[in-house]
């Protein structure tokens, strides 16, 4: 059983912080909500190493909104539908698809500088969307040109206050209502921090899997705080893998952006032969989940560990400037871009699945509310449409702080105090049990999936509960009970969807049923797993 609070508190003996709203995490989902936030209110933003370390950091290839007079809301809707696989939630994709250029503004405003061609916006097309409606920065350095500019105005502002290189614990919570939280510092010492609103801004899950495109934070931190305190959790069986990530010894699993298809890049296997005829229409511009389970099919049929990702008909020119982080990055290990065929391999890249979150992105529980990847909207459903995350973040982001504009003070005083049966039972190497874990996952929670591996995968993560039982003081403790918990939910939402479906692939259920699937999975701490039917027009 996984408790409330992974430590033992009592709150009147904790120091205490107080401030109006506590942003978890940074990325574009917590810089974009911290700085709308300190307009009207004192903002504390709480991160794990810095403003720079998140998975918008390494975003290469943009930021859908739709700019160009040849583009709509309608168009970009049914794009994200599609690609969403039946489980997307309409009104949310509305809100996404209609405001987004607005966030785009924002963004600018901000400092944010996309990349102009004749003065206008240099749109590009990416997976799964039918018309050009991605904007970028220096090429393929868009995520990192935007955490620059939302870094940089967060530190000048008066109103916010950034803790750099501190851990939350667990989030507060007393009468159905979210207090705060409470944080460990660098030098170990505990407090708790005290707000009117607190927002999980802290990223996805990509630590799940020995192979990811996400940095080193990314370990499910606010999905597993959220579900200890009573949040509903929805869809975690939907993990994305990106198709193309490099594979090459000695260089680590670098994202080769989904752009570089999108500007003409071939798919070819180890014979040199182009493939993705023989899976989608769409070629080599098919949604992620197709893509990549043909890179595995390839790999597979062909008895190898990666697949050629070939741009070199391009111009050298324009491969050396639309893409010059990744030309840069793979030269390093004596990889040209415009001459060499680059070896590629799927990788996890995003959580779809997370804390559920009303249109104000606002949980069920009062005063907390979830942006970004850590959230589930209803925006992504089963599958991510490209570069629709950034947009969601700024959107959803707005509309937190427009709700908590609403909210009063805390009216009463959290006299929260927990303390749980611990065995002492000794700590095992963390890393040798978190090594335990991604093996666990990539081989029966990965790409493929199917009932029997799905049991025995669950089998042997419920083993690893035993970590609940100890006394936890340090950052790897508690990254490891959280990468644990999110495995456990990811684990029983796949048993459960007994189809195919996105980024779900059950080969023992091979077909999409919307007779009995067209739904969403939500688990509760106390209520364990229930269903939501999805959220249509007629």
């Amino acid at each position: 059983m996984i408790p409330n609070y992974l430590i033992d508190f009592r709150l009147d003996e904790l120091p205490v912080i107080e401030k109006d709203v506590i942003v978890i995490g940074a990325g574009i989902a917590g810089l974009f909500t911290a700085i709308k936030a300190s307009e009207q209110g004192s903002v504390l933003m709480i991160t794990k190493k810095s403003l720079m370390d998140s998975n918008t950091r390494y975003a290469q290839g943009g930021i859908a909104a739709v700019i160009s007079e040849d583009d709509s809301p309608a168009y970009h809707r049914q794009d994200t539908l599609i690609a969403g696989a039946g489980l997307c939630d309409d009104d949310a994709v509305d809100v996404l698809v209609h405001e987004g250029p607005k966030g785009v503004e924002d963004l600018i405003r901000m400092g944010t500088q996309f990349d102009l061609e004749n003065g206008e916006f240099a749109l590009t097309k990416e997976g799964a969307h039918s018309q050009r409606r991605i904007l970028h920065a220096n090429g393929d350095a868009t995520g990192f040109e935007i955490v620059r500019a939302l870094s940089e105005k967060a530190i000048a502002m008066e109103g916010i206050e950034v803790w750099d290189d501190h851990f939350v614990i667990d989030l507060v919570t007393q009468d159905g209502e979210c207090c705060g939280a409470i944080v460990q510092r660098p030098d170990g010492g505990r407090l708790f921090v005290r707000g009117r609103a607190t927002v999980l801004c802290s990223g996805g899950t990509g630590q799940l899997y020995r192979y990811t495109t996400n940095p080193d934070v990314a370990t499910g931190d606010g999905v597993a705080m959220a579900y200890r305190a009573g949040a509903n959790i929805r869809d975690m069986e939907f993990l994305q893998f990106h198709p193309t990530s490099l594979c090459y010894p000695g260089a680590p699993r670098f994202l080769i952006s989904e752009a570089v298809r999108g500007e003409g890049a071939y798919l070819r296997n180890i014979k040199g032969e182009r493939f993705m005829h023989r899976y989608h229409e769409q070629l080599e511009l098919a949604p992620r989940d197709v893509v990549a389970r043909a890179i595995v099919s390839e790999m597979e049929e062909t008895k190898s560990t990666f697949v050629y990702l070939d741009i070199t008909h391009e111009s050298e020119e324009m491969i050396k400037h639309r893409f010059p982080t990744i030309y840069e990055y793979c030269l390093q290990y004596g990889l040209d871009l415009t001459t060499d065929w680059i070896p590629v391999a799927p990788a996890m890249h995003y959580t779809m699945g997370g804390v559920k979150t009303d249109l104000n992105g606002e949980t069920n529980i009062k005063r907390l509310f979830a942006c970004g990847e850590v959230s589930s909207t209803g925006v992504h459903g089963a599958n991510r449409l490209a570069s629709n995350s950034l947009s969601e973040a700024i959107v959803f982001g707005r509309r937190i702080v427009e709700r908590i504009k609403g909210l009063g003070p805390l009216t009463f005083v959290p006299s929260v105090q927990y303390e749980a049966e611990r065995s002492g039972v000794p700590m095992q190497a963390i890393v040798e049990r978190r090594l335990k874990l991604q093996k666990v996952m990539v081989r029966y929670v990965g790409l493929r999936r199917d009932g029997q591996g799905l049991a025995k995968g669950l089998e042997e993560l419920k083993r690893q509960l035993t970590i609940f039982q100890s006394v936890l003081t340090k950052r790897e403790e508690y990254e490891f009970a959280n990468l644990l918990t999110c495995g456990l939910l990811a684990a029983e939402s796949a048993i459960a969807r007994e189809e195919s479906r996105g980024a779900h692939a059950r080969e023992d259920f091979p077909e999409r049923d919307d007779i009995h699937y067209l739904k969403h999975t939500l688990l509760h701490r106390e209520y364990g797993m229930t269903e939501e039917r999805v959220h249509q027009h007629v």
